[in-house]
C-alpha cells in the first residue's frame, strides 16, 4: 500500500504538536495506560484503520500488554480477559465511535457503567482518547497510511 499523501498532521507541524499535547494531557487524566491503549485499539478496529491498529498494538505491547488480551479486544464481550472497568471503557469507546449507528448514540446504561468506574476527570480522558483516536483514524484511512510509514 502506498499513501496518497503524507499524513495531514505531519504536513502542518503545529497541528501535530497540539495533538501530541492533547495526548499527553489524556495520559495524565488518571485512566490506566493499558485502558487507554485498549480503547485506542478498539476504536481503530471499528474504523478499519490499519495504521492505528498496527501502531496501537505495538505500543500496547511495549507498555506490557499481553498478546492474549490484544487479540481478544475485538471480541471483548466474549472473553474473560478484561476487568469491569476496561469493559465499561470499551463499551464507551464503541458507542462514541459509532455515533451514527443509533438514535441514542451513547445509551444511559453505557454511560452509567463507565461513570461507575471512572471519575469525571477520567471520563474526560477516556472521551478525549476516543476522540483523538477517531481523529487519527479519519486522517490515516483517507490517505491510506501504510502501517510501516511512521511512528507517532
Amino acid at each position: 500500500m502506498t499513501a496518497r499523501m503524507p499524513n495531514p498532521a505531519t504536513l502542518l507541524p503545529q497541528v501535530n504538536e497540539h495533538i501530541q499535547g492533547l495526548l499527553k494531557s489524556v495520559q495524565g487524566s488518571g485512566v490506566p495506560r493499558s485502558t487507554l491503549e485498549l480503547v485506542h485499539l478498539r476504536a481503530s478496529q471499528i474504523n478499519a484503520c490499519g495504521f492505528c491498529v498496527d501502531l496501537g498494538t505495538r505500543t500496547a505491547r511495549k507498555s506490557g500488554e499481553s498478546d492474549q488480551r490484544l487479540h481478544a479486544v475485538a471480541a471483548w464481550r466474549d472473553t474473560p480477559y478484561f476487568t469491569e472497568a476496561e469493559r465499561a471503557a470499551l463499551a464507551l469507546a464503541e458507542a462514541a465511535t459509532r455515533l451514527a449507528d443509533r438514535s441514542d448514540a451513547v445509551p444511559d446504561e453505557v454511560w452509567d457503567e463507565a461513570a461507575r468506574h471512572f471519575e469525571d476527570e477520567q471520563l474526560a480522558g477516556l472521551l478525549l482518547m476516543i476522540g483523538v483516536t477517531n481523529l487519527f483514524n479519519r486522517l490515516n484511512v483517507p490517505v491510506r497510511q501504510p502501517s510501516d510509514q511512521q511512528d507517532w
